[in-house]
């Protein structure tokens, strides 16, 4: 899922600037709900949203995910997965299949 070279390029972008000093979970945890708030502001007035401006404030949001399991030593495709077969026992297919419910609704 997540590219190694992804990966390398936001390390050595951190480690040029010395910012890894500011990137403790909390402060990379905070970050990436700011920039979530970015990416719903492009929704705010209607669904035609600036297609640029969601790319750019997706990437925004994932960086800073990938920072964040880098910082706790998580692989974020381990925990994807993880999540997922978890997902997948609370959503079975014959009851979830096109309903949006929450799980102890279907």
């Amino acid at each position: 899922m997540v590219d190694p070279s992804v990966r390398d390029e936001i390390a050595a972008f951190v480690a040029e600037r010395d910012w890894a000093q500011f990137h403790t979970p909390e402060n990379l945890a905070k970050s990436i709900v700011i920039e979530a708030s970015e990416l719903l502001e492009c929704f705010q007035w209607n669904a035609d949203a600036d297609d640029a401006r969601v790319r750019e404030e997706l990437a925004d949001v994932l960086t800073y995910c990938l920072l964040l399991a880098d910082r706790i030593g998580v692989d974020p495709n381990r925990i994807v997965l993880d999540k997922l077969a978890k997902t997948r026992e609370k959503y079975p297919i014959e009851k979830a299949r096109g309903r949006s419910a929450k799980y102890d609704a279907l």
